[in-house]
């Protein structure tokens, strides 16, 4: 108990409102010696002090520090788990045609090596990916085998394996914007890179 207040304690010394409100403790004592305080120079000093501190910016929190490659890790993990919920699934063949492609797409993505390199410098594709291996894929299988089988029952309305394959269609497209996303990423930084060289010829 003793160790963590005087830790406390050195952690206030130190801090930035100590500091401030020491500077308007100075500017007090200054104005002691030229005479302005008067014989209320300790409130003076001491008003200045808390004002000092109490205007002084609260500390900054750094946040934890988070590793973008531990995210793909775990990801990569829950990928696994999708096919093998996906290989167990009958679907019908222009769907499965369609989930298959996407599949390739996301393992293509997320396989280690540079590729992933590069989705893992951009939050905005990482998400995306994430959302669809964790959420839109599963469920767009599972919502074609629960309506499957309340078709059978009431008949009308459109399939629910037309359903599916434009859910998935719409999926293997936004995958494919985020692979020309990265492309470009990459497209860029080697046309930097080249710049450079181009630079330090000259110079």
């Amino acid at each position: 108990m003793a160790t963590s207040r005087a830790s406390g304690a050195l952690r206030y010394l130190e801090s930035g409102k100590n500091l401030a409100g020491s500077a308007c403790g100075v500017a007090g004592l200054a104005l002691t010696l030229a005479g302005v305080a008067g014989a209320y120079w300790p409130v003076v000093v001491a008003g200045l002090y808390g004002a000092g501190a109490l205007i002084a910016p609260p500390e900054r929190t750094a946040p934890p520090p988070f590793d973008p490659r531990e995210e793909l890790g775990v990801l990569r993990e829950d990928f696994g788990r999708l096919r093998g919920y996906v290989a167990r699934v009958e679907v019908p063949s222009g769907a499965g045609d369609a989930l298959a492609e996407l599949l390739e797409l996301y393992g293509a993505l997320l396989e280690p090596g540079w590729v992933a390199d590069v989705l893992v410098t951009d939050p905005e594709a990482v998400h995306a990916v994430s959302r669809a291996v964790r959420q839109d894929v599963p469920e767009s299988v599972d919502a074609y085998n629960r309506t499957r089988w309340w078709s059978r029952m009431a008949r009308g309305g459109e399939s629910p394996e037309r359903h599916l394959e434009r859910q998935l269609g719409l999926l293997r497209e936004e995958a494919r914007r985020v692979t020309a996303g990265l492309h470009e990423v990459e497209a860029r930084r080697q046309q930097t890179h080249t710049t450079y060289l181009e630079e330090r010829g000259r110079s």
